[in-house]
């Protein structure tokens, strides 16, 4: 469909031209956006000083998959494996046998390219104890290989929870967007200087203003140095998490610039923002042109600097952020207190997971996530080569096996993460494509498909399905000489996409809070609210 295809919404300055009071937010003309959070009609007679939302139904999101591997396997015995896929890619799998009550079971990871499943089988759901690839199949029928390969690293299980917690953060930064009364464009948006009372207010309620002189806090990208960025600004911590609000009055004013880039390149590079309005004129989130802001939370404030501060809130995002909780009350009003902070907190820190969803951010994931595993799966392969005396010395030296403790993945991990960083401060996205660097493993008889046995494929007896087995072709693997070279293209290709020109794009981008990863049939979904049902066991026939 094209714009000529759709009936636009009215405009603001349509609106505006109408009697008050006017809706917080309005949606642009041909859409792109939902809205949460409409009515601000506070009912007769008011219900009390009952807060809106109980504290109960407050809950951050979290990615539970990602914790699995220190809280279960990691100290515990257990065992590690590797292998290739020609459809699925890199798979590092994990296997723990448990006794959960007075049941055994196997807990077992699988992690792919695109997600990491996870599953506790009972073992009296099977007909016969599988091996490792039978395992594999249970927890992913997609998994088409004729074996795995034991890691026989010491030190796996490091280089393991380091690439499974590379999603976990508990650094956030978020913009903070001053609105006064009848602005509806961006560069008056960013052109405010002054502060009102109740913003100040508003401020003081977020959090603590800081020195940004030689602060030793999180810094979300601003200069703690040179003073490039402003000299102060509002700092918080929330449930053990660091938070960075990058305030538009408080960043640097440059006279004679309408577009004042110097407070957009902060702000348009967060990817949620706060938006405070003093007086009744709406927002529509396409006022601010910028690749990353992929969700809203609009305040405004009623009865400021009095000990009767209301603040009514509204919510906007992108048609591909899913919904994000905790729910507005009806109607979304909330008294200042302790109560509408936890609220408020939890609902951008969850806006910015849920953002992480949408396509533009989850490819960049995708591809991050593809190329740490690659990394872990070839420093875990050299390793293990190395401990039976089958690499070569030169393999050990470029992949941190001579005494090195598996540096290799570690430096990339590092690099990796450090252009996560410099990408997100950067000021340019452009649609480079990604390079690979690839060669073959060579002299080593653990990777011999010839010898590799023919498994039978084992039975999880499930209602309705029929397990059966696939055929894969040779195993391939990666010379580990790549590792290195992997994380630097990445770290390349993020440092060459800054650009002065183009302050709002930039060419990648890896989170570090919150993607999820899929949880598999037995446990709890990443984030709240999502659970899979458990399977059903019967016991059956092995297919052959």
């Amino acid at each position: 469909q094209t714009e000529e295809d759709y009936i636009p919404y009215p405009s603001v300055h349509e609106v505006l031209g109408r009697s008050s009071p006017f809706p917080l937010i309005l949606l642009p003309q041909f859409g792109g956006y939902w809205i949460e959070g409409t009515n601000h009609e506070p009912k007769d007679p008011p219900e009390g000083d009952q807060p809106p939302c109980p504290i109960s139904h407050i809950k951050l999101e979290t990615n539970s998959t990602a914790k699995i591997y220190r809280k279960h396997f990691m100290g515990k015995e257990h065992f590690n494996y590797y292998s290739m896929d020609a459809a699925l890619g890199h798979l590092v799998f994990s296997m723990k046998y448990d006794v959960i009550g007075d049941q055994e079971h196997l807990r077992l990871m699988l992690r792919t390219k695109l997600k990491t499943y996870h599953d506790v089988i009972p073992i009296s759901c099977l007909t016969e104890f599988p091996n490792v690839v039978q395992m594999a199949k249970l927890v992913c029928e997609d998994v088409n290989v004729d074996r795995f390969y034991p890691v026989l690293y010491p030190k796996a299980s490091r280089l393991i929870v380091t690439f499974d917690e590379h999603v976990i953060s508990n650094n956030f930064k978020f913009g903070v967007i001053y609105q006064k009364f009848g602005q509806t464009s961006e560069e008056e948006l960013f052109g405010n200087m002054e502060e009102s009372h109740g913003f100040v207010e508003f401020l003081e309620f977020l959090g603590q203003k800081i020195e940004l002189h030689d602060f030793k806090g999180f810094r979300g990208g601003l200069d703690v140095t040179h003073g490039q960025t402003g000299t102060e600004s509002v700092y918080t911590s929330f449930h053990n998490k660091e938070i960075m609000f990058h305030v538009s009055t408080k960043l640097p004013y440059t006279e004679g610039d309408s577009q004042q880039l110097q407070r957009k390149r902060h702000i348009g590079n967060d990817i949620v923002a706060i938006v405070f309005q003093e007086a009744n004129t709406p927002f529509v989130p396409d006022m601010i042109q910028s690749n990353f802001l992929h969700a809203y939370v609009v305040v405004q404030v009623e009865n400021a600097c009095t000990d009767k501060v209301i603040y009514k809130v509204s919510v906007t995002a992108r048609d591909d952020v899913p919904f994000f909780g905790p729910t507005l009350p009806d109607p979304a009003i909330f008294k200042k207190g302790p109560e509408f902070r936890e609220f408020l907190f939890t609902k951008i820190i969850n806006a910015e997971y849920a953002c992480y969803k949408a396509e533009k951010f989850a490819k960049l994931e995708e591809r991050t996530r593809s190329a740490l595993l690659e990394t872990l799966y070839e420093e875990l392969h050299i390793n293990s080569q190395s401990m039976m005396g089958l690499g070569g010395d030169e393999d050990k030296l470029e992949n941190g096996g001579g005494g090195g403790g598996g540096g290799g993945f570690f430096e990339s991990f590092k690099r990796v993460i450090r252009s996560r960083s410099q990408s997100m401060d950067a000021m340019g996205l452009s649609n480079k494509k990604s390079h690979t660097v690839s060669t073959s493993h060579s002299g080593s008889s653990i990777h011999n498909p010839t010898e590799s046995p023919k498994t039978p494929g084992i039975s999880l007896i499930i209602p309705g399905k029929s397990p059966t087995r696939k055929k894969s072709g040779p195993f391939s693997s990666r010379r580990s000489s790549a590792i290195e070279d992997r994380a630097e293209l990445i770290s390349r290709e993020w440092a060459e996409s800054v650009s002065c020109a183009a302050p709002l794009k930039r060419d990648s981008f890896v989170y570090s809070s919150g993607v999820e990863d899929s949880v598999c049939s037995t446990s709890q979904g990443s984030f709240p609210g999502e659970f899979r049902k458990k399977r059903t066991c019967i016991i059956g026939s092995v297919i052959a």
